[in-house]
């Protein structure tokens, strides 16, 4: 793929490192924390953050109040300005910095040449294994000040958002390892300022059990401020006391993962991702609760400029099926979740409409099939006969023998009663009503047959004081694939919701929990290929007609489904993305040309 295209995605590349640190080594520590940076820039990244205190090592303990120390730090600093100059990265460092007779565990953050700003930790780790109110004071109240780090005077607090001067979307905030702990995290305040981006360095250090919940408490700060969240935590070299550190990296975005790193690597980590800030903007856009928020008062933008390079490649996760969770244990989750909404949803329909049937059309497609799953699992729940449920085929002209048995199979394992009322004379006595040469296969001839359905299904609810369950998924729902005022109505959709990719895997996770014979069936439906069956079939028997030559692939509008509606992406970026992901698979124009059939049905329905 062009590397222009992937550029104007317009995502900025976010480095997490945890250099080698040697404890008290500035000198060291510094050499480090260039090749980390050099490392990082190589690999195409325009931010970078390191380690709490990754300057001097966490660790020093009453070292910190060493003035040889604490010079050093400044010279280090110092050398890291200088060495900036060449770099087209932004990057943030910890280190303890003295400010009016006061020691702050300090992030610093240096681009271009320069100390563009200071953040001091608000919140102080000091019970247990942590003392670090024995040598530093909270930043808490320090706001819109400025602080000396050798001859230059550099904004310092914790009320500062980097503002990329280009790019109104890249909004820098910064908090440190245990501000992420607290009750109210200064990210929240940042973000509430209008940060896209937080930065957090850490010295997290290892028990049993703590890395999970470390992740946890990233992932859920990044949902709940609708932003990405860069984590970077000391490694292995600051285990010389009575705590062993492992290097912890992360990167979130809106709660979901993007890249971690594994943890106890000798040799250092870099984990680099590809972050959608636009996407942060418009979450939030779309949100109930942060357009509600207070912009907090007395926040200081610092202007920055944030690179763009040009990128060769993603470096963030794409999934192809976007519905469907590619863990085998997630995707059974989801469907045991699914199951039950869609089944508890139906079930409260029944109760309290006091209907006494479910009328439902099987044509042994999809659909059907699903929606008929849902039924029996809410008379189940119910504990109502399964004669509650009326299944009804309806063979027209198109129909095939394959989904016609299909549906009469499965009805039968499920112990489902089955009604057939073949349409074909009714439909071929409305062609002489209406003056239509049966022999023209057009839209007349099509929609005649899905309302003449619609009408069966109608008056035996009537008949029985039943509700009409519809059997459209999201997907068809989405394009516009149904007859108005047919295969559009019912009294209650299951599927309304479910994209016809979900619909797939929810099929297989029944499968996996019926009997051989009932499976044997659905493996059949789940092969056979989706048709309205609305055309005459050929001399075979089989379908002349394949939904998805007329469409183009239901995975491909599921993806397009996914990232227009739900993440409200611009569609040039959704054909970008979708070149990329199924590169290999459909070539450029096949891509192209079903996004203008998608966004045409989705707009034009």
């Amino acid at each position: 793929m062009k590397p222009a295209l992937i550029t104007s995605l317009g995502y900025v590349r976010v480095a997490t490192l945890a250099p080698v640190v040697a404890v008290g080594d500035v000198k060291r520590n510094v050499a480090g924390i260039k090749q980390a940076i050099t490392d990082a820039h190589q690999h195409g990244a325009e931010v970078a953050v390191l380690p709490e205190l990754c300057l001097t090592g966490y660790t020093c303990g009453d070292m910190f109040r060493d003035a040889s120390l604490l010079a050093a730090t400044v010279k280090g600093l110092e050398q890291l300005r200088l060495f900036s100059q060449n770099l087209s990265c932004l990057f943030v460092v910890g280190a303890p910095i003295v400010h009016l007779g006061h020691l702050y565990n300090s992030a610093v953050v240096i681009s271009n040449g320069a100390f563009v700003a200071c953040v001091p930790k608000t919140f102080l780790p000091n019970a247990g294994e942590f003392y670090e109110g024995r040598w530093f004071r909270s930043g808490r109240h320090v706001r819109r000040e400025q602080v000396l780090i050798g001859t230059h005077r550099v904004p310092f607090g914790t009320d500062i958002v980097l503002t990329d001067t280009a790019r109104a979307e890249v909004r820098i905030g910064i908090e440190l390892c245990e501000d992420l702990w607290s009750i109210e995290p200064p990210s929240g305040r940042l973000a509430r300022a209008g940060a896209t981006l937080i930065l957090n360095l850490s010295a997290s250090n290892e028990v049993v059990g703590k890395s999970d919940y470390r992740r946890s408490l990233v992932h859920s700060q990044s949902a709940r401020t609708y932003s990405c969240y860069a984590y970077a935590s000391a490694g292995p070299g600051e285990s010389t006391t009575d705590t062993v550190y492992g290097g912890h990296c992360m990167i979130a975005e809106c709660g979901e993962p993007l890249i971690e790193s594994e943890r106890f690597d000798l040799e250092g980590v870099m984990r680099v991702a590809d972050v959608d800030l636009a996407r942060c903007v418009r979450e939030r856009l779309g949100s109930t609760s942060f357009p509600q928020e207070t912009v907090p008062e007395g926040m200081m933008t610092v202007d920055v400029t944030v690179a763009q390079h040009t990128k060769n490649e993603i470096l963030r996760p794409i999934v192809p099926r976007p519905f469907v969770p590619s863990n085998v244990i997630d995707r059974e989750q989801r469907c045991h979740e699914i199951a039950s909404i869609q089944s508890i949803g139906l079930a409260m329909r029944l109760q309290r409409s006091h209907a006494r049937r479910l009328v439902i059309g099987v044509s042994g497609g999809l659909d059907s099939t699903l929606a008929l799953l849902v039924c029996r699992q809410a008379c189940e729940i119910l504990k109502r006969p399964l004669d509650t449920i009326l299944a009804v085929a309806m063979p027209g002209p198109g129909t095939t023998q394959r989904t016609h048995s299909n549906a009469e199979l499965l009805c039968r394992e499920l112990e489902i009663p089955y009604k057939v009322v073949n349409i074909t004379t009714a439909v071929m006595d409305h062609f002489v009503n209406i003056d239509h040469d049966p022999s023209v296969h057009d839209l007349t001839y099509e929609n005649a047959q899905a309302r003449e359905r619609t009408h069966v299904l109608m008056d035996l609810a009537t008949k029985h004081r039943g509700l009409v369950v519809g059997t459209g998924d999201l997907s068809e729902i989405a394009l516009g694939w149904s007859t108005y005022n047919a295969d559009h109505m019912s009294m209650y959709n299951p599927n309304a919701g479910v994209p016809k990719t979900l619909v797939r895997s929810m099929i297989q996770w029944h499968s996996a929990r019926m009997p051989t014979s009932t499976a044997v069936i659905l493996r059949d439906i789940l092969d056979t290929p989706i048709s309205p069956e609305l055309l005459p079939s050929d001399g075979s028997g089989d379908s002349t007609q394949r939904t998805e030559d007329v469409l183009g692939p239901y995975e491909v509008h599921d993806f397009f489904l996914y990232h227009f509606v739900r993440l409200r992406e611009p569609l040039s970026s959704i054909a970008t993305l979708a070149i990329r992901t199924f590169e290999g698979q459909y070539s450029t124009e096949q891509i192209t040309r079903w996004l203008e059939i998608f966004v045409r049905r989705f707009v034009g329905n």
